[in-house]
């Protein structure tokens, strides 16, 4: 099994706009470091080279971001141990704040890449139903096991 995510934001700004060019001039650094992390395994693209233009849910200012994870502690050590953690500090910048979860985790099988249909879903679930084994946070950590 392998760890899928996906984590949305609503943008405060068009991404062309003034506001945005920091985040958006660094993209293509933070998915080369997701990329070179030890437990990356996938992540959405299209021929850009990034999500921006994914659009999976009606409001256009919602952006995606979907990757595939060998395990938790991969994703957390992308997250939290490199340059991306710094973007992260940063996002009140550029992102409104959700009143609704805006990230999901969930276990997919070994060779499945997730589609956005399949990621939204599992993000509505959690938003529905809270933490299961089925759709989670990082605070309840379901592991693999906990799917059979």
């Amino acid at each position: 099994m392998k760890l899928a995510q996906l984590n949305i934001a609503k943008c405060k700004y068009p991404l062309e706009a003034p506001e945005m060019k920091d985040f958006v001039d660094n993209l293509d650094e933070v998915n080369g470091i997701a990329e070179a992390s030890l437990g990356f395994v996938w992540r959405l693209q299209d021929e850009s080279g990034d999500a921006t233009q994914i659009q999976v849910f009606d409001d256009p200012s919602l952006i995606v971001n979907m990757s595939v994870w060998e395990d938790v502690e991969s994703l957390k050590n992308f997250m939290f141990r490199t340059h991306h953690r710094d973007f992260m500090r940063r996002k009140g910048e550029w992102f409104e704040r959700l009143s609704e979860d805006s990230y999901v985790l969930w276990w997919v099988a070994e060779g499945h890449t997730p589609d956005v249909h399949e990621a939204k879903e599992r993000l509505m679930h959690l938003r529905e139903n809270g933490d299961s084994a089925y759709a989670f946070t990082f605070k309840s950590n379901f592991t693999e096991s906990d799917i059979a």
